[in-house]
């Protein structure tokens, strides 16, 4: 996965599948832009037992995003908004940012993560 994300992959992640004569097997899924797909091919080819990638090309709608930074009772934390037409549709705390506070304090990460967006929620006034 890391070789993926390094060679340009916007996502990947495996699902554990029956394959043929029932075997197990993995599914590797890469969503990546068009201009990475050889690179992507690549580390494919190099990195596991395939012989062949099936691939497909579909649109995306994104969200445009924009970054804030919340107080909490743990520290600051950065939450990623979701915007379009100037209304925010998502706001999520920054996983990495609730993993650090939340080992620096000593309380499970989930707390850090509701907190965050309770900070954010109470400055929006919602």
């Amino acid at each position: 996965m890391d070789r993926l994300l390094g060679a340009g992959a916007l996502d990947a992640f495996y699902t554990a599948v029956t394959m043929k004569k029932g075997r197990p097997g993995l599914l590797v899924t890469v969503l990546g832009p068009p201009d990475r797909r050889e690179a992507l091919e690549e580390v494919l080819f190099a990195e596991t037992t395939t012989l062949g990638v099936r691939r497909q090309e579909w649109e995306r709608t994104v969200l445009a995003r924009e970054q804030v930074q919340v107080t909490t009772a743990y520290g600051a934390v950065g939450v990623k908004l979701g915007r379009r037409g100037g209304r925010v549709y998502n706001a999520q705390p920054e996983f990495e940012d609730c993993q650090r506070v939340a080992a620096a304090r000593g309380v499970p990460v989930k707390e850090v993560w509701a907190a965050a967006l309770a900070a954010y929620r109470a400055r929006q006034g919602s």
